[in-house]
Parts: structure tokens; C-alpha cells; sequence
């Protein structure tokens, strides 16, 4: 990343992602669907990451941290001793001293460029963070990430896939959906992680086949379905009166039991490696 777009991301969330609004959310909160149709699902989703970190140690990484707003995010180190948040925006850090206190070990840090020795952290989660970096730097973060991971601990990486089979089968059916309410169509034009706009930061995303490749020569990782359905999706399909929590049950239930599937092909991954024993 260069140090231009690097300045960017920090200033975007600095000014503006961490920022709260009048209804007590944070800006980044529009692109989650906050709705009470959804919020079971959501909050259901959010927790899977525990089931693949050991369950306590002393240091959790937060790798890219934000302001650990969601109640689900603080389970992850309730039974370590300290969660270290790796931030490079000063606001989101000085957020999650708030919420989290004496508990939280604050830094701010390039998630491709950590400065922690090796075998540091009992843990690592980085949630929506790897998509803010080019390309490039992608495999440079695994790699980092990888070398901070203590021997026989896990890390759970949440990002977002780049255009996924299964939204895209959708696609078409929101389209439709936007001529009939008189707004325009979007093909061809980028849109945000609200699928609605522009995102306001910078983004770029994978596919499953990609990140394999990319890799291959480092770790073995396994994805699994952390969220298959964007949050575009959620807004345009589920709605309380056509029994929209009964969908997004079976949905949950699907994603765990062909959790390799909905992984690969749906919007939000869950990839989880281990670190061999030396």
C-alpha cells in the first residue's frame, strides 16, 4: 500500500468510520444491516469466530481491531488476559480503550507490518481489516500474522469475497427490484460494502481461488462460511412480514452444516489457520 493511500484509510476512519452519528452508531454501522429482522443472524455469525480460537491465553491480536463495537467482538478475549488492538486509526484505538479498559493493549500498527516478535499472541482474529490493503500486501498480512501466531495457537480472519457466486445469482432479481422502485440500475458501476455506494475508503477483495494460491507456499488454510449473505442482500430480501427470520434460521443452519461450500461461494469467509509446533 502506498503511503498516500495508507494517509487515506486513516484519515477516512479518523474523520469520518469511527465517527458517531445521532442514533449512537458509528458512520461504518451503514454498512451492516442493523435491523431487528436480522439481528439474531447477525449476532449468531459474529460469534462463530469463537468456535475456532482456543478458548484462553494471555494476549489475543486484534489485527485492524476498529473500535471493537459489537458485544459479539468482545467475546473473543473475554478469557484472555489482555486484547491487543492493532489499529492504524488513532480514533478507532482510543474507541476501544473506552469499551474495553484495563483489558485492552492498544497500538497503533500496519497489519502488514506488525511490530510484535515472534510467537507472540495466543490468538489472532482480524475482522474486515486484509480488504483495506492492495493486493499486493495481501499476502504479505497472512504472512505476518502467521509469523506473530504462537506454536499450536489458531487465527480466524473475517474478510469479504469479490463478487461471490451465490450474491451473484441474486443479482439480477435487485436489478429488477430497482427499476420497479424508480431507482437506477448499477451494473458496471462500483459499489460499497452496503453494495448501495461507493465504499468510502479503499477496498479490494479476493475469491476463494486466489487466497489458495497465494498461500500455498506458506500455510494450509481452511474456510469456512462465516456470513454468506451481504448485507445488500439482507436489505433487499428479508423483510419481517414474508417470514425473514425463518429464512435467515435455515440460512444459519445450512452455512453450518455445508460450512465449506457457503464459505467459498458466499460473501464473508471465515479462514482459519493453525501454527505447526516447532
Amino acid at each position: 500500500m502506498t503511503k498516500n493511500t495508507k494517509q487515506n484509510v486513516r484519515e477516512f476512519y479518523d474523520q469520518v468510520g469511527w465517527s458517531q452519528e445521532e442514533d449512537g452508531n458509528y458512520q461504518n454501522a451503514r454498512y451492516e444491516d442493523l435491523r431487528p429482522v436480522s439481528a439474531e443472524y447477525i449476532s449468531r455469525t459474529r460469534l462463530r469466530v469463537n468456535k475456532h480460537l482456543l478458548p484462553s491465553g494471555k494476549y489475543l491480536l486484534d489485527a485492524g481491531s476498529g473500535p471493537v463495537q459489537y458485544p459479539e467482538y468482545q467475546t473473543y478475549s473475554q478469557n484472555y488476559d489482555y486484547r491487543v488492538c492493532a489499529d492504524i486509526s488513532i480514533t478507532a484505538l482510543q474507541e476501544a480503550k473506552k469499551r474495553l479498559g484495563d483489558h485492552a493493549l492498544c497500538v497503533v500498527a500496519d497489519v502488514a507490518n506488525l511490530p510484535f516478535k515472534e510467537d507472540a499472541f495466543g490468538g489472532i482474529v482480524s475482522m474486515h481489516t486484509i480488504h483495506h490493503l492492495p493486493m499486493e500486501e495481501h499476502k504479505a498480512a497472512y504472512k505476518d500474522l502467521y509469523r506473530v501466531l504462537g506454536a499450536g495457537k489458531k487465527a480466524v480472519i473475517i474478510n469479504g469475497w469479490s463478487d461471490p457466486f451465490l450474491m451473484k445469482l441474486f443479482e439480477p432479481l435487485i436489478q429488477l427490484g430497482r427499476v420497479l422502485s424508480g431507482r437506477p440500475t448499477q451494473y458496471g458501476k462500483k459499489k460499497g460494502s452496503d453494495g448501495e455506494k461507493d465504499s468510502g475508503t479503499f477496498v479490494r477483495k479476493m475469491n476463494a481461488r486466489w487466497l489458495q494460491k497465494e498461500l500455498k507456499d506458506l500455510f494450509t488454510v481452511e474456510i469456512y462460511s462465516w456470513r454468506s449473505l451481504s448485507t445488500r442482500f439482507l436489505r433487499w430480501f428479508i423483510k419481517p412480514k414474508f417470514g425473514g427470520k425463518f429464512f435467515l434460521k435455515v440460512i444459519f443452519w445450512k452455512e453450518d452444516n455445508f460450512t465449506h461450500f457457503f464459505g467459498k461461494h458466499g460473501q464473508y469467509p471465515m479462514i482459519v489457520f493453525k501454527k505447526e509446533d516447532k
